[in-house]
């Protein structure tokens, strides 16, 4: 189009760069930068506004439930070059993102602009940034869709008012600052609910035994399966409880002693082949990439959380690499299947793409974000080498799982035979069978490009997969040779917590939320303390099991997962037109529960009295109970005499309980261990003689620490906030509150310690920090290897360190823990080291994690030896797998109640 000046409006500078390269000179493409308008909180409301029906939420509930919106703050002068550069403009084409948010953002960009009258403003889509899709939208511009706008703006009306009338009920019966929200408060439940069922999960033990048959050039091991005709129990016959579930009442659980006895009965005797069975094997590719896929695989494969996957997808999208990131459609487009199979040709052969294309359909019928899955852009894919020389790091590393992903769905399926044999052992009136399994593979098909990750299951130990094992050639009849059994133990598991990968596939399962808005809420958990990680696991802290407490037993609809998901599924129908947004509002704030549930605001309304102190009480067993304080959580237990009966009168015993202890953690033996050391808490240790305060030691919320206690005087006028703050000093992992001494109370208390000055005047000091000893020079840190070397450590010494090539995300190694003889097997050193997630035992080449209940001094070489042999036939382990505003804004004519901002 030429013969005029014409704005495209976009949301991001990025986006805008790479649009701006395929358009003439007769387009100038601006960016918006997310959303420009909100609904504001009323403390931000013009004063006029605050008395009326706007006053409580920003949206009047009193009227048809019209939000006011006002320019966020730091949009003004974003708004006013737009409307500078709309002046000269022949043509307005608002191009944000085809979706509810994007849609969202063109109609308040038209709204707060408002053009000229008679200037075209057309809506212009597109799924990939490429020159052909750019001109391809220029020419196919449609009208704003006010059906997405209402359902946009709906779901912020509906977070605000969940957010606004339920926070505060938080604020007074649990502690201020909380907050909940329509979906974080449903993913927090889903969080908190599987630590209940860790905390009530009772292990069970159970053996088994693995045989080695055949001859020594074709051995291989199976697994026993029955003994004396009944099936042997494995993890999964175990309910939560400990006991077989109802299914599997009739199985054997096979004892350390009754597996000894089997063994003895049964080690001489050979193992003749009843069963032998061959059949095909057949693999398809998974689909290609919805938003929810690709984050669960980015968490598996590339250890990115959900927020950080997105944020480099819409890098990738904004600069033209990959299509649209926000999607739930698992369809592709005919150019990208044309472009996948040509590609998959090219590259891995003519053998590798199957005669006709694959076509996915999504599962859900919800499915609504976009009309394709995520895949590179363009009608010829680039592949990762042609993108190596642009991309690096997790922007490369994400382009090429999309890549491969794509080319891979439309690839051939792997082929090849999976083998199944059984084996009997009989001798002295005792039988029992093994059995094994092998997959060969005879061609890779897809897995040639791609394999999908899976998360950890909690019966890995069940059976034995054997994907990559081969069976020796055997016939029915015939009689092997028992080269060994040996005895294996095991515990079952509790369920595992979630990972961001699988909240976000929990989330997906039952409908709750949309892809544009799985990462948000993932991280919004995350960032209001509701739920902590240790390492990829999420788990969830004593404040949400107070949260989710209260909202089950006083909002149980609000938190119900049928319900929420029915929320979206009724802003799917207003978005396609079939639901209009001010009935649907009215009912959910004022239901009076004959067609649904009770209303929000008739719930808040007839709420009554709420038992703050059991709501924040969680019962450990013994007496004692955990207590959710408004500064941090704590232990309590009534208090006792030696003969155990209560002293009538007596303040209870409190200990305090560290974030670094999981709610599973704490057990009545836990407890009672924070609760003895509470004994000591506020222990004086002394008189500094330097300054003549008291030290104390006192056990706090981030664990046992030393103390001054600074003089009070009575006529001090000052701020507590601008008054001097005492030193304080955290104890050493070598320490106990117990026993600590005043003379390592003043060494703590002296830290950071000055080990001495550089010749160029730089200081360099010794510390103790949350991840170890350290040194500190200017910006420069480097880590110590022992706590003791804070007060030892010379400047020489310090020096040479500084000489040294920093290392970085990874430390020095460390000297092993104890060293165990050498491995029968690999014949290699054994020895027990320290790792980042504890201590480890290896060989080199396999390790093995030491459980918590393990300690290294009672591990001896004979248990280390059948700890790595039991990895070892476990097999290798499968490999696990720019911020947007999300607030959605409208501005209507006022209504007459009230006038409209200016």
């Amino acid at each position: 189009m030429t013969g005029g000046r014409h704005l495209v409006i976009v949301e991001s500078p990025a986006k805008a760069r790479t649009i701006g390269r395929y358009l003439g000179e007769d387009y100038i493409v601006q960016a918006s930068v997310g959303h420009i308008r909100d609904i504001p909180v009323p403390r931000d409301l013009p004063a006029e506004m605050k008395k009326g029906p706007y006053g409580k939420f920003g949206v009047d509930v009193d009227g048809d439930f019209e939000p006011y919106y006002i320019v966020n703050p730091d949009k003004k002068k974003t708004v006013a070059e737009l409307k500078k550069a709309l002046k000269d403009a022949d043509t307005l084409y608002l191009a944000t993102d085809e979706d509810r948010e994007g849609e969202a953002i063109a109609w308040h960009l038209l709204e707060t602009l408002k053009p000229k009258k008679g200037l075209p403003v057309k809506r212009m889509v597109f799924h990939e940034i490429t020159k052909d899709a750019i001109q391809a939208a220029l020419t196919n511009t449609r009208e704003i869709d006010t059906a997405l706008v209402d359902a946009q703006e709906t779901r912020r009306i509906l977070d605000r008012l969940v957010g606004f009338e339920l926070s505060p009920v938080l604020w007074r019966k649990i502690k201020p600052s909380l907050s909940a929200g329509r979906v974080q408060s449903v993913a927090t439940r889903l969080v908190v609910e599987r630590e209940r069922e860790r905390m009530a999960f009772v292990a069970a033990d159970y053996w088994d035994v693995t045989g080695t048959f055949g001859a020594e050039a074709e051995q291989f091991t199976a697994r026993i399966a029955t003994v004396d005709g009944a099936r042997v129990a494995v993890g999964s016959d175990f309910a939560d409880d400990g006991a077989l579930k109802p299914k599997a009442k009739d199985a054997t659980v096979l004892t350390e002693e009754s597996t000894r006895v089997l063994i003895e009965a049964l080690a001489e005797a050979p193992a003749t082949v009843t069963a032998l069975e061959s059949r095909p094997y057949t693999r398809r590719p998974a689909a290609p990439f919805t938003t929810s896929s690709l984050q669960q695989e980015a968490s598996r494969k590339l250890r990115l959380g959900a927020r950080q996957a997105m944020r480099v997808a819409q890098s990738l999208y904004e600069n033209g690499y990959i299509t649209y990131m926000r999607t739930d459609s698992v369809t592709l487009s005919g150019e990208a299947i044309k472009a996948s199979r040509a590609q998959a040709a090219e590259l891995y052969g003519a053998q590798y793409v199957p005669d006709k294309p694959r076509l996915y359909q999504n599962k859900s019928q919800s499915a609504q974000e976009a009309h394709e899955a995520i895949r590179p852009a363009g009608d010829r894919f680039r592949t990762p080498a042609d993108v190596a020389g642009q991309l690096s790091g997790d922007e490369f590393r994400l382009y090429e799982l999309i890549w491969k992903r794509t080319v891979a769905s439309q690839m051939a399926d792997a082929k090849g035979t999976t083998s199944t044999v059984e084996l009997l052992l009989e001798r002295g009136g005792r039988a029992a069978t093994f059995r094994a399994a092998g997959t060969v593979i005879t061609f890779r098909g897809f897995l040639a490009a791609y394999e999908e990750g899976r998360d950890a299951s909690r019966y890995g130990n069940d059976s034995d997969s054997g994907s990559d094992k081969r069976l020796p050639q055997m016939q029915e009849g015939q009689q092997l040779e028992t080269r060994e059994l040996v005895p294996d133990g095991h515990s079952t598991t509790p369920p595992p917590r979630y990972t961001e990968a699988s909240l976000v596939r929990a989330l997906e399962e039952r409908g709750i939320g949309r892809p544009s808005t799985y990462a948000s809420t993932v991280a919004t958990v995350q960032d209001r303390g509701y739920v902590l990680r240790r390492g990829t696991a999420l788990v969830p802290s004593w404040t949400a099991f107070a949260v989710v407490r209260l909202l089950e037993e006083h909002f149980g609809p609000f938190i119900d997962y049928d319900f929420t998901a029915q929320m979206e599924e009724q802003l799917d129908h207003m978005a396609r037109g079939e639901l209009g947004r001010s009935e649907y509002l009215q009912e959910f704030y004022r239901g009076d529960g004959t067609d649904g549930p009770i209303g929000l605001q008739r719930m808040v309304d007839g709420l009554g009295e709420i038992d703050a102190r059991a709501i924040n009480s969680i019962e450990i067993g013994d007496g004692i109970t955990l207590r959710v304080g408004r500064y941090g959580s704590y232990v309590e237990q009534a208090a006792r005499d030696e003969d155990g009966e209560l002293i009538e009168g007596a303040d209870p015993r409190r200990a305090n309980v560290s974030d670094e202890i999981a709610p599973d953690e704490l057990t009545v033996e836990k407890a009672r261990e924070l609760l003895e050391r509470a004994k000591d808490d506020g222990r004086v240790l002394g008189t500094d003689p330097e300054t003549g305060h008291e030290i104390v030691a006192k056990d706090g919320r981030y664990g046992p620490y030393v103390t001054e206690v600074l003089p009070e005087d009575p006529e001090d006028k000052t701020p507590k906030s601008k008054r001097p703050k005492p030193r304080t000093g955290s104890l050493l992992s070598s320490m106990d509150l117990a026993t600590v001494s005043l003379e390592q109370a003043l060494q703590l208390l002296s830290l950071p310690r000055v080990v001495g000055t550089t010749e160029d005047g730089t200081e360099i000091t010794a510390q103790n920090g949350r991840y170890g000893p350290y040194l500190k020079k200017g910006t420069d840190s480097r880590s110590l290897e022992s706590e003791d070397q804070i007060f030892t450590v010379t400047l020489e010494e310090a020096e040479k360190i500084y000489a040294q090539p920093k290392t970085r995300g990874r430390a020095a190694a460390k000297p092993p823990l104890k060293e165990l003889g050498t491995d029968p097997t690999s014949e290699k050193p054994i020895v027990i080291k320290d790792g980042r997630f504890g201590p480890y035992i290896t060989d080199g080449t396999t390790n093995v994690s030491l459980r918590a209940t393990e300690k290294v001094e009672e591990i001896t070489e004979k248990v280390a030896i059948e700890k790595l042999a039991e990895k070892r036939a476990k097999g290798p382990a499968k490999k696990p797998a720019a911020k947007r505003t999300t607030a959605t804004t409208r501005k209507k004519a006022p209504a007459k109640k009230a006038p409209a901002q200016k």
